[in-house]
């Protein structure tokens, strides 16, 4: 991750606070995973320190995380970016490095892959996206990076998908462009 050790790990106000966000927004969203209750939630996230860092990192860049899925094989709970348009700290930002370091100049700040690795979540697949879509209306304002099959992104090319006309719709572009109204949602299982 690049990450020291000592930067990964939360205050105990800053766990606290965090809880208290992500079970008031579990609470007021149950559509979003039925049947499930927080304690369960709860407990994994603190048996899990690094994925509750990654998830407060979901949070500082307005994702709004929530849980979208349970995996009753595994027992994992999956969060994912539910804020209503493409998180605001995650925009303005080209697909991945190989299309950071081919701009020669107006270069992004960043890219979604490494920004993703780097909070330790995965940028949505398209059926993930696609998933997500029927849980609520997301990105009728913006766009998202998706995952991008490898045989796009070898031509240059990178997908993104945003909601309009009340259907979900996935694009391409050039890798290294980049938008104000473009960033990346991304899952974790926990």
């Amino acid at each position: 991750m690049g990450k020291a050790a000592a930067e990964m790990k939360l205050t105990g106000e800053q766990h606290n606070e965090l809880l208290k966000k992500l079970k008031a927004r579990f609470e007021k969203n149950m559509n979003r995973h039925k049947g499930l209750e927080w304690s369960e939630v709860q407990s994994r996230l603190e048996a899990n320190p690094d994925k509750l860092w990654s998830v407060s990192e979901m949070e500082r860049t307005g994702g709004e995380p929530d849980i979208v899925r349970h995996d009753n094989g595994t027992g994992e709970f999956i969060f994912c970016d539910c804020s209503p348009e493409s998180p605001a700290g995650r925009r303005n930002i080209c697909y991945d490095r190989q299309a950071l370091e081919a701009r020669k100049s107006f270069k992004p700040a960043d890219n979604a892959i490494d920004l993703a690795t780097a909070m330790g979540i995965d940028i949505l697949t398209e059926e993930q996206y696609r998933d997500l879509q029927k849980l609520g209306d997301f990105d009728t304002k913006t766009s998202s990076w998706i995952r991008t099959p490898s045989d796009i992104r070898k031509l240059g090319g990178a997908l993104f998908a945003d909601r309009r006309y009340n259907t979900v719709f996935v694009y391409h572009n050039g890798a290294s462009s980049y938008y104000s109204v473009r960033g990346f949602r991304g899952s974790l299982k926990v």
